[in-house]
């Protein structure tokens, strides 16, 4: 590697800059599978609704990657994006809550991706247990902390209801899980070495209500997520 690449390493990316990677990565993946070989900051700004300027200034974290005049090699920005985000070594996750949201999250092909794996399942239902779903046995919530601590898993993700998010998230950080997707609309009490991201849907609905009532429309620069573009779906100008 490189002595440019290397020096991301010692400097803690933004969580801005690592979010928008995410979204880099999606449209690098389309633009492999159209077999483009490179691509422009305006194009993947284009791509992901970002201000080609962020762009630029979020690739230079990696290293010295584009040329002027022919821009970036998608192949050389798409593994360095994968050093970032470690996706060379498979990470077990468990899930638990297996309703329909967690059914359709194990069920997916893009949730689970990039490094990660499903691991185990566990619920709190006697009608659930014993079940196979996506090829796993959903064990009951007793099995937590023993089965987690075996697999040495360190990622969970948590799909029940607010009123047994907490005992589930103790049940995972005492079998040795430390980073925690929460899809319950409930703020969770962990030690300070436990790292949790919140996803509550009924916090970004009420965010585009907000956008809605204000009449808000997009600027230069897009958030997170909101480009106005599908993406994981190829465009008619990638494939063109």
């Amino acid at each position: 590697m490189t002595e440019g690449w290397q020096s991301y390493r010692t400097e803690k990316l933004p969580e801005a800059t690592v979010l928008r990677l995410g979204l880099y990565q999606r449209v690098l993946a389309e633009f492999a599978r159209a077999r483009r070989t490179t691509i422009s900051s305006d194009e993947l700004g284009r791509h992901t609704g970002e201000n080609p300027a962020n762009v630029r200034k979020d690739l230079s974290r990696l290293g010295t990657l584009g040329t002027r005049g022919t821009g970036y090699d998608v192949g050389t920005i798409a593994a360095r994006i994968d050093e970032v985000f470690a996706t060379s070594t498979p990470r077990r996750v468990v899930v638990v809550g297996l309703g329909n949201l967690g059914r359709a999250l194990v069920r997916s092909r893009s949730f689970f991706q990039q490094g990660f794996e499903v691991a185990a399942l566990f619920d709190s239902s006697p009608a659930v247990v014993g079940t196979t779903v996506a090829g796993h046995v959903v064990q009951p919530m007793e099995s937590v902390t023993p089965e987690v601590e075996a697999l040495g898993a360190r990622f969970g993700v948590l799909t029940v209801p607010p009123e047994a998010a907490q005992d589930a998230v103790e049940r995972l950080v005492r079998g040795g899980v430390g980073y925690i997707v929460n899809f319950a609309p409930k703020l969770l009490q962990v030690e300070t070495t436990v790292v949790v991201r919140y996803v509550d849907l009924s916090i970004e609905l009420q965010m585009l209500g907000y956008v809605e009532a204000q009449g808000l429309r997009s600027t230069t620069s897009s958030s997170i997520g909101s480009s106005g573009r599908q993406l994981g779906s190829p465009s008619a100008e990638v494939l063109s």
